[in-house]
């Protein structure tokens, strides 16, 4: 677009027919904003005409998770105690897209309140994979992850808790950054659960995630737990290679997770990944993150605390859905009983339990004393690495409805990513091969494998910089391919 070979306008359209002809098999999209969307890309390419200063998003499309408000557009969080309700503001995250020159889509389909790692538990359906339109997409940003797999969008936002944005990534064979806590506004968001809520980014290759999450993060007084410290450069150590570099290899997670036990074919990919390093000049260490396995009970008693808390607001009164009732408490009753879904009930039940006079300290407190463990691993483990890697998740995607009558096991598929989100450290999943054999082969049909890395607080720049030679290196072909996925665009 830049100099002139196509027009915001066609790029915008051309993403819009490929939606057209092909969601209705992935079910990535809750809600389109096309008409909006080729206004806002007209206005893009007469600006670039005028010879006017445009962002550094300019005419591009993007895919915004269901979870931020986006003025005059239904936003739902994936509930049906949502269904009806339009925002009259833009979350911040939002707000920066439009002003980098982004050309918004439309919303995407996610678990509901973000609640669940495959994109089953939203009310309006399930969202596909398009590396296999049988298995799940990740969750709970399944729906952004698969748009920009399925090549819907070249850029989408999401939303990360306790892994969601690279959990999807990681099956999805896409890259997915989480930023450190703080560093993108959770203003506008639908809170989940707020000491853990992170926006973050998707796209094909590092430099497109980190482009785009330059634009969301930075400074937002709206927001109190913003971070202050003024924004550095994601891009500009891009192409500074690795040599020299400390890459920790955290032992807990190379094998065995605390309970999950990676697949052999996730595995070898994590392995040869960590190789190449090795060989591009990184120093190979290892770390140890001895409450790691601690992690995942812990965070399964913070983050339905603080959702217990914050799904309150959902009371029939201030917000979407309403089922009336002889009294205000039948009302109340009624109204939840009906919009909410079986893991959001499930989760407010555990939070509110473990938030209940006489069994706090017994179980709240006890998770957050594990939490300040695990921030003091991180820390010492920074003492020694620059960068931290392991696998993102133990499997590659999993059949739709495999796990659905088991939440523990679902749970797992999140136990690598968890202890970055309560340490509040930016992570990111990189595809890094496939889970049938080596990844330089051609003709393959496996599914992709995520390598997870994560940096020192506000350290986002050096973790990119490790991610962005990895994925040189390895020049992986990522287009979706295998008897059942989703066809490839013809141009």
């Amino acid at each position: 677009m830049a100099v002139g070979d196509t027009s915001a306008v066609e790029v915008t359209q051309a993403h819009l027919d490929r939606i057209a002809a092909t969601d209705e098999r992935l079910g990535a999209w809750l809600e389109m904003t096309a008409e909006q969307a080729l206004a806002d890309a007209e206005a893009i390419d007469t600006s670039r005409a005028a010879g006017e200063s445009v962002g550094p998003l300019a005419g591009i499309p993007v895919a915004i998770k269901d979870l931020m408000c986006l003025t005059g557009v239904a936003t739902t969080a994936g509930s049906k105690i949502l269904e009806g309700f339009r925002p009259p503001y833009d979350a911040t995250v939002v707000s920066k897209v439009k002003q980098a020159g982004g050309i918004i889509l439309g919303k995407t389909n996610m678990d509901e309140f973000a609640m669940g790692s495959s994109t089953e538990n939203s009310a309006w359906g399930d969202t596909h994979n398009p590396w296999d339109l049988g298995r799940i997409p990740g969750g709970s940003s399944g729906g952004s992850a698969a748009a920009v797999a399925g090549f819907h969008s070249p850029l989408s936002l999401g939303t990360d808790t306790g892994g969601s944005i690279r959990q999807p990534a990681s099956v999805t064979g896409t890259v997915g950054i989480k930023p450190t806590y703080g560093r993108a506004s959770r203003y506008g968001l639908i809170a989940f659960a707020s000491s853990l809520d992170q926006a973050g980014t998707f796209g094909r290759t590092v430099h497109d995630a980190a482009v785009g999450l330059q634009a969301i993060c930075g400074h937002d007084p709206l927001d109190s737990t913003s971070i202050p410290e003024p924004m550095t450069s994601y891009t500009e150590g891009l192409d500074a290679g690795v040599e020299g570099l400390r890459v920790g290899i955290v032992t807990e997670w190379m094998g065995t997770g605390g309970g999950a036990e990676a697949d052999p074919g996730v595995m070898t990919a994590v392995r040869h990944a960590i190789d190449r390093l090795a060989a591009l000049g990184a120093e190979i260490v290892e770390v140890t993150l001895p409450h790691a396995s601690y992690g995942l009970p812990a965070y399964y008693l913070i983050a339905p605390s603080e959702a217990s808390a914050n799904l309150s607001r959902y009371d029939g009164v201030r917000y979407g859905l309403r089922v009336d009732g002889a009294t205000t408490h039948e009302m109340m009753a009624a109204t939840r009983a009906a919009g909410f879904g079986a893991e959001v009930k499930r989760r407010i039940m555990i939070g509110t339990y473990a938030l209940s006079a006489g069994y706090f300290d017994a179980y709240y407190g006890q998770a957050q004393k594990v939490r300040t463990l695990i921030i003091r691993d991180f820390a010492a483990a920074f003492d020694q690495a620059d960068v931290l890697v392991g696998p993102t998740c133990p499997t590659v995607a999993f059949p739709l409805g495999d796990k659905t009558a088991d939440p523990l096991a679902m749970y797992l598929n999140d136990i690598y990513a968890v202890p970055a989100s309560l340490a509040g450290m930016p992570a990111m999943s990189l595809p890094v091969g496939f889970d049938d054999g080596a990844p330089e082969a051609e003709g393959r049909d496996g599914l992709p494998v995520g390598l997870q890395l994560i940096g020192p607080l506000l350290g986002e720049p050096v973790m990119l910089q490790t991610a962005a030679a990895l994925e040189a290196d390895l020049d992986l072909d990522l287009t979706p391919r295998g008897a059942n996925a989703l066809e490839a665009p013809t141009a």
